[in-house]
């Protein structure tokens, strides 16, 4: 099958994906990628002459301490689009690092999903304002709703990259290289480890529930980025 004409048309969105304009380098990221999936195509087939030779990165802005929640969607998405997710506790900022078009994808699927959860768990929230519920225990409802929501999404996400995987061939240690690369050029790196969470399981499993008819997609390219993302 003669895939020159889609190549063509996906060099000219990789190019667009470097545009100073954010939206429009995202969406041509985001068309990009999906080309890609829809034709079986990995980068080393769009120019076999060309090899990356660097990890870009995209910041965004959270807070300065994130929930656990927050944690585990970053951490799922960035490894879904081959990228690491990386939290800057002194400035509330969140850097996504990666290899061309992976990088912008994932940080608007990033910021996408997680607004389209706090509106989710916000609607569910209003839905147990009961007086009777102390503050205790109205956090816990909100976390539960949010790890379930979580936990159904990275789970989706790790199956679509099992399906149609972002990076094939001799790209993936290509990339993994220079992302280590641009991690130690940051310095050093603490991690994190999350405590053990009691959940509500019915309100985790009306998150789980939700997050499986969230259509991940739409993260790709329709997000705004660089808007504060809280608590």
């Amino acid at each position: 099958m003669d895939n020159s004409a889609i190549i063509e048309k996906i060099k000219k969105l990789l190019a667009l994906a470097n545009s100073s304009n954010e939206h429009e380098a995202a969406l041509a990221a985001g068309h990009a990628q999906r080309l890609l999936s829809e034709y079986n195509l990995a980068m080393a087939d769009i120019d076999t002459a060309h090899k990356p030779d660097k990890a870009d990165s995209v910041e965004t802005t959270v807070s300065k301490t994130l929930p656990k929640w927050v944690r585990h969607l970053s951490s799922g998405v960035g490894t879904a689009f081959d990228c690491q997710a990386i939290h800057h506790p002194a400035t509330g900022k969140m850097t996504f690092i990666g290899v061309g078009a992976d990088v912008e994808i994932a940080a608007y699927t990033f910021t996408f999903l997680l607004t389209t959860i706090k509106k989710l768990c916000s609607t569910y929230m209003q839905q147990h304002q009961g007086a009777h519920l102390v503050p205790r225990y109205r956090e816990r409802l909100r976390l539960s709703y949010y790890l379930g929501a979580v936990a159904a999404i990275t789970a989706r996400l790790r199956e679509q990259k099992v399906s149609t995987p972002v990076t094939t061939g001799a790209l993936v240690p290509l990339k993994a290289e220079l992302i280590k690369q641009a991690m130690s050029e940051m310095g050093a790196i603490r991690t994190m480890r999350s405590r053990r969470s009691y959940v509500h399981s019915d309100a985790y499993t009306k998150g789980q529930s939700d997050g499986t008819q969230i259509t991940i997609t739409q993260g790709i390219g329709t997000a705004a980025a660089g808007g504060t993302i809280g608590q």
